[in-house]
This record gives structure tokens, C-alpha cells and sequence, in this order.
């Protein structure tokens, strides 16, 4: 390989300019710089995006190219086995180096190792970077030297450690090979709904790309986090960052959320910006967990889970991901996740402790339609919230702990404002009643247009009575086995 061979850089979950170690680390070397990104579906270990995903990622991908090319280097894009399309690569433009960011994913690390070597052994450079974390997991360990699974002192050690390393600003300029590789177009990607076409809530939700990711961020520190303390439990407020897809997929990176958050903190907003900054702990203790514990998504930390009687219940998992259960607030919730590719993150915990305690449906089916339906669901924070509402992952809620949806309700919409935009047949509803109509005097539902069974449909549980089976199946799990160590 000679000086002037070209560097490949390519693209994963890192779809941005600045920031972009792998990028900057090309364009440093003078070598003409060949942007790649590899869609890998059919993999058997590497998991695919669900719809909304794909949604995201399509468009993603068009302001990432976009971006480029007014850099100098246009994004090239290829499809299938990853280690298969970089060596055809390779062998078309005698490129000499290969940069990427990394994944701390076991099956996409164990994937990259074995890319690594093989190109090791013909003689390019390959180097990668860390991207996409504030720091390697690897990197926050206890005292004893272990991973934590409880996430206080995890947050405690990195919080008081050095601080995450400065971004790197976007290059001016990149400088691009004389002729450019073929590029399969984007739309035979198929990665966008056709028939039907259900993205139209989410199209008018979110505008995906670094310059969107950028924007969102600059209103949420100067504005939306003054009241984050509080705001961020009121899902009828806009009083969260909603930067979750955009760290997803890299067109933010942590490093700049950390450090434009950190700048603001001499304005007399420490208590909010450092509860912001836990959220951010919270994505890379999730991340830590999947390093450590590889099938996160399928099997419970927690092996005794394993004897939980759960119940198959397909009408009622069916009614909830419809957002039709009775329980308003959960309806809310499964309409703006379907409506909008995003769900609130307390009525997360609303929605899926009614699924697994109220329904007792095993937690599995929940992280599988939140991956397909989330335009942020990620491996580590899918799966790990999912096995902390279900009381078998690390540092979980208790199942024993059973959210009352009406109280839920009551205390974190007490105005109805959320339920009133997802589940618009209640909007006329007084506050006193919309998360329990079934309380309601007939001349108010009629006033307000609501006949129950018809407009709006009962609870299709008793919560009572739900959480006392809920219960006894935790009792019963406990006979079957002996405590965890």
C-alpha cells in the first residue's frame, strides 16, 4: 500500500461529521477518503433495525450524504455481509486503511475482531475508536474490579473520574478519491413503509440528521432544561431533551451532549443539568450491561424469572399495543409510540409494567415491539429498561412494585393534557375523570360524547385483581426456585 491509497471510513452508529473519530483520524492522514455504510441485513448475529428504525436510518443516511458530498466525499453505500462488502472494497480502490467506530455489542466486536485480523494480515491499517460511549465500558469497573450492576455507584465513579474527552470539530474539507466507487442507491435499501404507508405521525414528529440532533440539543439547554427536574416526569410537557434517536444512531455524539450540558452549569442550573447528565449515565450503564451480559434482550439477568408463570394473552397484548386497554393512560402512551416512532420515558414505565404485571406478559414481547416501533430502540436501553420494569435485570424496580395506571395518571398528567392529545374520543372529558371515565356520571360522558364500550372500550382488566395474580405468580416463581446469589 503506498501513501496516497485511499482510506475507507466506515459508517455505523455514527452518522455525523463532527465528533467522528474515524473520520477525522482519515482526513488527518492525507489520504483520499472513502465513506462507506453497509447495511447488514440478513445477518444471524447482527440484529436488525425494526420499522421505525429503518425509518430513521433511511433518512439519516440521506443527510449524512448529503453532508458529505458538500465535504468532498461522497457516502457510498453497499449491502450485505459486512466483511464481504469491505474486502470488494478494498479491492476496487487498493485502499490502505480502514477506520471505524466501535461497537461494545459482543456478536458486532467479535464480528469487527475477526475484520480487524484478517486486514491486519494483508497489510492496511485498521484502527477504531470509541464514538459512540463517553468511555469503553470496560473502562467504569468497581473496587473489586467487576462490572456494577447497580447503577448508583456506577454513576458515582464516572461522574467523579476524569471528565470525557473533548469533540472533535467537523472537517473543512475531505479529500476524495479520483474516481468514485459504485453506490447502490439508497431507495433499494427498501428501508421506508410503502403499503401502508404508517410513518406520517412520524414524519411530522422528527426531522432525523446531525443538524436536526444540533438544533434539538442547542433548544433543550437553552430553554427546555430549566424546568427538567420536574417537567421531565409530565408527558404532556415538552420537557424533555428528545435526544434519544439521535445518540441512536450517531448524528449526536455523547461527548458533545456532555460537555454543551457541562457549559451550562455556571447559569444556576446545576440540579437539572446534572439530572440530565444521569440519563446519560444511565444509556452507559445500559451499554455496560449488554457487554457483559450478551443476550440481554431474550434472557433475565435474574435466572429465577426463567420460573415465572407468565400467560400467554394475545387479545390483551394485542389491545395494548393498539393502545386500546381502558386504562387511559397506557392507551396514550401505545398510540404516541405508534403515532409518533417515540413514547414518553414515564409513561414507558407506565405502559410496561401494565403489560408485565397487570397482564403478566412475559417482558420479552414488549422490548420486541418496542424495537420494532421506537425510532431510539436500542440493544442496551431496550432491553435493560425492560428487565428493570419486569424486576429481573440489574438494579430493578421491584416486581412486587405494581404501578396503578389511574394514579399514574392522575399524578403525572393531572391536567389530562397527554391522554387528551393520543386518546382525542376522552379530550372532553373533565380532568377530574379521564383517566378513570368508567367513574364518570352518564350526563358527563355524554356531554363530553363518550359511551363507554363503543367510543372508548372498559378496562380490559381489573387492576386489583390483576395485581393480586401478579403477586401470587411472584410468590409462586419464589417456591419454584432458591434465591439468587
Amino acid at each position: 500500500m503506498t501513501s496516497s491509497s485511499p482510506a475507507i471510513v466506515w459508517f455505523r452508529k455514527d452518522l455525523r461529521l463532527a465528533d467522528n473519530p474515524a473520520l477525522h483520524r482519515a482526513v488527518e492522514s492525507g489520504a483520499p477518503v472513502i465513506p462507506v455504510f453497509i447495511l447488514e441485513d440478513g445477518s444471524d448475529t447482527i440484529r436488525a433495525p425494526g420499522g421505525a428504525g429503518r425509518w430513521w436510518l433511511h433518512h439519516s443516511l440521506e443527510r449524512l450524504g448529503e453532508a458529505l458530498g458538500k465535504a468532498g466525499a461522497p457516502l457510498v453505500l453497499r449491502r450485505g455481509d459486512a466483511a464481504e462488502a469491505i474486502a470488494a472494497l478494498i479491492d476496487e480502490t487498493g485502499a490502505g486503511s480502514l477506520y471505524w467506530s466501535d461497537s461494545f455489542d459482543p456478536a458486532t466486536k467479535a464480528r469487527d475482531d475477526t475484520i480487524r485480523a484478517d486486514l491486519s494480515g494483508r497489510g492496511l491499517t485498521v484502527e477504531s475508536f470509541n464514538a459512540t460511549l463517553l468511555f469503553d465500558p470496560s473502562a467504569i469497573r468497581s473496587k473489586a474490579g467487576t462490572p456494577f450492576k447497580v447503577f448508583t455507584p456506577f454513576w458515582r465513579t464516572l461522574s467523579s473520574g476524569p471528565e470525557p474527552e473533548r469533540p472533535l470539530p467537523e472537517p473543512a474539507k475531505i479529500k476524495n478519491v479520483e474516481k468514485t466507487p459504485g453506490s447502490d442507491a439508497l431507495s433499494s435499501f427498501g428501508l421506508l413503509p410503502t403499503r401502508p404507508d404508517w410513518a406520517g405521525g412520524i414524519r411530522e414528529s422528527w426531522v432525523p440528521g446531525e443538524a436536526a440532533a444540533a438544533e434539538r440539543l442547542h433548544d433543550f439547554l437553552d430553554e427546555i432544561v430549566q424546568d427538567y427536574r420536574t417537567g421531565r416526569d409530565r408527558p404532556g410537557r415538552d420537557g424533555t431533551s428528545r435526544l434519544s434517536p439521535y445518540l441512536h444512531w450517531g448524528e449526536v455524539s455523547p461527548r458533545q451532549v456532555w460537555h454543551a450540558a457541562k457549559m451550562r452549569m455556571d447559569a444556576g442550573l446545576e440540579p437539572s443539568i446534572e439530572a440530565f447528565l444521569r440519563e446519560i449515565g444511565w444509556r452507559e450503564f445500559t451499554h455496560g450491561l449488554l457487554q457483559t451480559h450478551p443476550d440481554l434482550a431474550a434472557e433475565p439477568m435474574d435466572q429465577r424469572f426463567t420460573k415465572m408463570p407468565w400467560r400467554q394473552d394475545d387479545e390483551g397484548l394485542k389491545a395494548w399495543q393498539r393502545g386500546l386497554t381502558g386504562f387511559p393512560i397506557v392507551d396514550a402512551g401505545m398510540r404516541q409510540l405508534w403515532q409518533t416512532g417515540w413514547m414518553h420515558n414515564r409513561v414507558r414505565m407506565i405502559t410496561g409494567s401494565f403489560l408485565v404485571k397487570d397482564l403478566l406478559v412475559r417482558w420479552q414481547e414488549g422490548e420486541a415491539w418496542f424495537w420494532d416501533t421506537l425510532v431510539d430502540a436500542d440493544a442496551a436501553n431496550n432491553s435493560a429498561n425492560w428487565q428493570w420494569i419486569a424486576g429481573c435485570g440489574a438494579d430493578p424496580s421491584p416486581f412486587f412494585r405494581v404501578f396503578n395506571p389511574v394514579l399514574q395518571g392522575e399524578k403525572f398528567d393531572p391536567d389530562g393534557a397527554y391522554v387528551s392529545r393520543y386518546v382525542p374520543e376522552l379530550a372532553k372529558l373533565p380532568p377530574k375523570f379521564i383517566h378513570h371515565p368508567w367513574d364518570a356520571p352518564k350526563n358527563v360522558l355524554a356531554k363530553a360524547g363518550v359511551e363507554l364500550g363503543k367510543t372508548y372500550p372498559h378496562p380490559i382488566v381489573d387492576h386489583a385483581t390483576a395485581r393480586d395474580r401478579a403477586l401470587e405468580a411472584l410468590r409462586t416463581m419464589r417456591r419454584q426456585v432458591k434465591p439468587a446469589a
